[in-house]
């Protein structure tokens, strides 16, 4: 894999990782904590009580976590207030995330919704390669293998594959009774929605 590959298929897991943050944000029965001591003290719980362990997560010392627990600090710097976000949302209502995460795998699927470039044929014919807006429904075993790539950290090529492969089966191979064996180009990824 070239440098070029390796960036785009970066960018491109960068945006399916939003795309699932957006989509269980969606899920959320309740809102998540707003206020940045709320969070502190949201997140002090998840952590057992550790203003150690909660300073090295979110960056900061011992003293300003302290500081926003108490209350004598109220408005954090913008680094802060988006690691506060970032983490609040990452451990906010983990029943419902799985949930909805067993769900997509096991029945439901997920609805993936996109602008990239597809290819699948030779220039100069209408199945040349080109940029399109799709909104397919993905099957529950792509969807159980996507998932279970972003939860374990796999690298960006192998979550882009997945990925285009979910996508090239739903829409141009029609669940496999269409084109079998077609091999679909999925490239420059203008935007990303996930819903479960």
């Amino acid at each position: 894999m070239t440098d070029d590959d390796a960036q785009r298929a970066a960018g491109i897991r960068a945006k399916i990782m939003d795309g699932f943050a957006r989509a269980e944000r969606a899920l959320f029965t309740r809102p998540a904590p707003k206020s940045a001591r709320a969070q502190m003290k949201f997140l002090h719980t998840r952590e057992k009580d550790s203003t150690k362990t909660l300073a090295e997560r979110l960056g900061v010392s011992r003293k300003t976590v302290e500081r926003y627990l108490s209350g004598a600090s109220k408005k954090p710097q913008k680094r802060l207030q988006a690691a506060l976000v970032k983490e609040v949302e990452a451990e906010w209502q983990p029943q419902v995330r799985a949930q909805a995460r067993q769900r997509a795998a096991t029945s439901a699927g997920l609805v993936i919704s996109c602008r990239a470039y597809f290819g699948f044929g030779p220039e100069g014919t209408s199945d040349a390669g080109r940029v399109r807006d799709l909104t397919v429904a993905v099957a529950p075993s792509h969807a159980a293998a996507i998932l279970a790539a972003q939860e374990t950290g796999a690298t960006d090529s192998d979550l882009h594959k997945l990925v285009a492969e979910a996508l090239a089966d739903a829409y141009f191979r029609q669940g496999g009774g269409g084109r079998t064996g077609l091999e679909v180009k999925f490239t420059d990824v203008e935007w990303l929605n996930i819903s479960f």
